[in-house]
């Protein structure tokens, strides 16, 4: 199994470098950013651009994965947008992996500031398929067309194109039926947060049906069902992962035992959302990290 951390983009560089460096140092299989505008009870305080961060983040690391935690329709297009991934994609040396959902629109930050249009589920999942559809054509195919509903494309170049071949990897976002049928189509991986829950055996009983789920989708798309990582955002339980060394090794167990080969904490901060202490991951890196490179 593999271990990736999320590091949000709030700090000034000189704070949030030597995060980047520890995440690698640690032993992370890889790390991330949220590509928001700002996000949820964090908008009032600093916020970063995501794709800036996360091309500063390559060039003081080496081998440890990259990614967006992830991107969304709501604020990007995917023409300029795939651009950023190829050249992204090209300081890293192939490191980059593109974390994409479908964004939540007019009730996000994302939306208010940008005057989103309030979609409809169904609108959302029609934009979404769309966006990852445009993305993959320009990311594969130089002088790309795409004629979509929300999307437009005349003759976009991709050159150089990117260094992963075909294309750099895809990990899709999906707790719906919807979603997971693109991921299936698309993903070289599938990461959920969950249906929500008031207990964490709720939570994990409804991880427990999207993989069920999932299955059938990789099924339906003649897709080997271990050809696709799965990704568990474990900070989306009601408990938080890093709260301590016992809480991580639990989820990361349940996480194993129902097929996931990559789980994501997020790393602590000192209030609010994914409050905690750092000699918490000191010790998950010490005594759990190296257990996950043995398995």
């Amino acid at each position: 199994m593999r271990a990736g951390i999320v590091i949000l983009p709030e700090d000034r560089w000189w704070a949030a470098e030597p995060k980047w460096r520890a995440a690698e140092e640690y032993g992370f299989d890889h790390a991330w950013t949220y590509d928001h505008l700002g996000w949820r009870s964090l908008v009032d305080g600093p916020w970063f651009s995501a794709v800036p961060t996360l091309t500063a983040a390559a060039m003081v690391t080496s081998t440890i994965r990259l990614g967006t935690f992830v991107a969304s329709p709501v604020a990007r297009h995917p023409v300029p947008f795939a651009r950023e991934l190829i050249t992204l994609d090209d300081v890293s040396d192939g490191r980059f992996v593109l974390g994409v959902g479908a964004g939540v629109d007019a009730k996000s930050y994302d939306g208010q500031v940008l005057g989103a249009p309030d979609l409809t589920p169904k609108q959302r999942a029609d934009r979404f398929t769309e966006f990852v559809e445009a993305l993959d054509g320009l990311l594969m195919t130089d002088r790309f067309d795409f004629a979509g509903e929300h999307y437009q494309a005349h003759g976009a170049r991709n050159l150089p194109g990117t260094v992963q071949r075909p294309r750099l990897p895809f990990v899709v976002a999906a707790n719906g039926p919807r979603t997971m049928t693109l991921a299936a189509r698309f993903g070289a991986g599938w990461a959920t947060t969950g249906r929500g829950g008031a207990t964490l055996d709720e939570w994990w009983e409804g991880i427990a049906e999207l993989t069920r789920v999932f299955d059938e989708r990789l099924d339906a798309a003649g897709r080997e069902r271990a050809s696709v990582h799965r990704y568990l955002s474990l900070d989306a339980a009601p408990v938080f992962s890093l709260s301590s060394v016992n809480a991580f090794r639990e989820a990361v167990d349940r996480s194993r035992e129902l097929g996931f080969t990559d789980v994501v904490a997020h790393w602590p901060r000192s209030s609010g959302p994914y409050e905690g202490h750092e000699s918490v991951l000191e010790q998950v890196v010490e005594n759990v990290l190296p257990t996950l490179k043995a398995d």
